[in-house]
């Protein structure tokens, strides 16, 4: 039987949660330069060509009219990316182009041979908006497993709050859908941070932070 999310079915126009892990669940992220390495790559992969020599040189491939990023986090061993797809294999290029990239970089400097990550990445399909605001606060929290300071974490949690500007990271979409929440205005929920950070969930609502 096939692992859970293993089997991913693209469909144009829509959002999904996408999740990889190192080998064996080994780092993938040993210093502070990794960290800055992959997020360059993010950035140079959703950005609109300006110089198009630089991107032939350095055989670089942007996906800007291809993939939006919503929301990102990077961990000591696994990655999170929340994506909007234009087309049905926009996310599958995307992805085999970036972790292809950073594995190189990666087996590089630690003189490694062999994969990084643990077999294909997960991909779950985010069906509606209200799974959309509960996996960007899964997202977001994920940190929380080492810090209490969800800002100074390497994701996008600070540009959601304004304290940096991510301009490869287009927030709007999930920040507008918090604002048209029933379940939001239900539970006098008023901000974004109070919501990551504070909420509780009742038994009976979905909590994705009790997954692992």
């Amino acid at each position: 039987m096939p692992a859970k999310n293993a089997i991913k079915y693209y469909i144009p126009n829509s959002i999904y949660h996408i999740y990889n892990r190192g080998i064996n669940k080994n780092l993938i992220f040993q210093d502070e330069q990794d960290y800055k390495v992959f997020l360059n790559y993010l950035k140079e992969c959703l950005s609109p060509v300006e110089d198009g020599s630089r991107f032939q040189v350095r055989n670089l491939k942007s996906f800007y009219d291809e993939i939006e990023l919503l929301a990102f986090c990077l961990m000591p061993n696994h990655i999170h990316l929340l994506i909007k797809q234009k087309d049905k294999d926009s996310i599958k290029k995307f992805t085999k182009s970036l972790f292809t990239r950073y594995s190189m970089y990666f087996n590089k400097k630690y003189k490694r041979e062999g994969p990084l990550f643990q077999g294909k990445y997960k991909a779950t399909n985010v069906i509606n908006k209200d799974y959309l605001l509960d996996i960007s606060r899964y997202i977001h929290k994920n940190p929380l497993k080492y810090t209490k300071n969800l800002i100074d974490t390497f994701s996008s949690y600070a540009h959601y709050m304004g304290n940096i500007n991510l301009s490869w990271v287009n927030k709007n979409i999930v920040l507008e859908y918090f604002k048209e929440s029933t379940f939001m205005q239900h539970n006098n929920i008023k901000t974004y941070k109070y919501f990551v950070e504070e909420f509780k969930y009742k038994d009976e609502d979905l909590d994705l932070s009790r997954s692992d």
